[in-house]
Parts: C-alpha cells; structure tokens; sequence
C-alpha cells in the first residue's frame, strides 16, 4: 500500500513501479466522488461516482477503507481487492486515512509512507496542477504534515525526491515482503561448477 499526501506523486510512482515488479501487480482502482481531472478515464484512474452511489458502497459494506478528504470521498473496494488478492499482489494508492483503515483490518500489509523532498516542493507540485485555490493548498499542506507526522507507524518510507530511485525502492520492498510470505521459497545462489 502506498500513502502519502496529495501531490505526492502517489499515481505517478505507483505506475513506475507496476513497470519494475516481475509478475503481475494488480492496482486496486478507488472510488472517489470527486470529479475526474484533464486526462483521467473512470475505471482506470478511479471508479468516479456519486454522493448516493458512494453511501450505497458504505452501506453494502464494499469498501475496505473509506475517507473524506477535501469535502470528496474515496474508498477502496473491498470485492476487487479480495478477488484479485486469491491470485497474487495487489497495490493500494490512498490517502494516510485510509492506510489507518487497513492497517487495524489487514495487519500483514506492507504499508509504504511517500514522502515529498519537502514541504515547499510539495505546494510547488500542487500549484503545477493549476487546478487548486491557494487556500485549498494551504488546506492540504497543513493537512500533509498532520500526515507526515504519523511515519512512524509505516513499515516504510520512501522520499519521492527521484521518480527512479524512489520507484526502484519501493519495488525492492515488494520484492522482499514477497520473499517473507508463508510458502515461498527464498531464492539460493549456487557455484554453477558444483
């Protein structure tokens, strides 16, 4: 699970890495009521839904983790995570909120904290959107160091300071918790002349 902060580059870095990771990565896509950005397709980027459709996933009990950011809500549905999880790896890209949700329903997890370099890079990137008020981004930069300050119950951290090097961490770290799953077998180097 990736989180972090708006502007981070969650969808960005999250992209990279389904390009590194050797065997299929699925990407939970969320719901969200928020409406779809330049460029954006429904059901690729997010499942773009309504107020009354969205209280119907909650009430359904179909999100695994759901949240309001911004006066929008976004959830995880919980049907898609679990059919794809009976067939292999599934990568989460939601906000700290929701990582406090799977974290206390999904203990095993890996939960990846994405850092941006720094606070003013962050409102550098927010303002590169041109879709933000600046009092909008002033709401989510204090919003992003309330959830920075929560790092330390992340199984890591990542600073996405280098989209090459923060994705080449971060799908290092899929690659280890895979080895540390029950029944894989850890890999061994031999001496080929043996």
């Amino acid at each position: 699970m990736i989180a972090g902060p708006s502007g981070v580059g969650k969808g960005t870095l999250v992209r990279a890495v389904r390009a590194r990771v050797p065997d299929e990565l699925v990407l939970s896509v969320s719901a969200t009521t928020r409406r779809p950005r330049e460029g954006e397709v429904d059901g690729r980027d997010y499942r773009f839904v309504d107020r009354d459709a969205f209280a119907g996933m909650i009430a359904d009990g179909d999100l695994l983790e759901w949240a309001e950011v911004f006066d929008n809500l976004y959830g995880t549905p919980s049907s898609f995570v679990e059919e794809h999880l009976a067939a292999g790896d599934v990568i989460l890209e939601i906000d700290v909120q929701g990582a406090a949700q799977i974290r206390d329903r999904a203990p095993d997890a890996v939960l990846i904290l994405l850092r941006p370099p720094s606070l003013d890079e962050l409102a550098r990137r927010l303002r590169s959107r041109g879709t933000e008020s600046e009092d909008r981004i002033a709401r989510r930069l204090g919003e992003a160091e309330r959830e920075l300050a929560q790092a330390s119950w992340f199984d890591h951290e990542v600073v996405n300071d280098d989209l090459e090097r923060a994705a080449s961490q971060v799908a290092a770290i899929i690659e280890e918790s895979r080895a540390r799953l029950p029944g894989s077998v850890p890999q061994r180097t031999e001496d080929p002349s043996e």
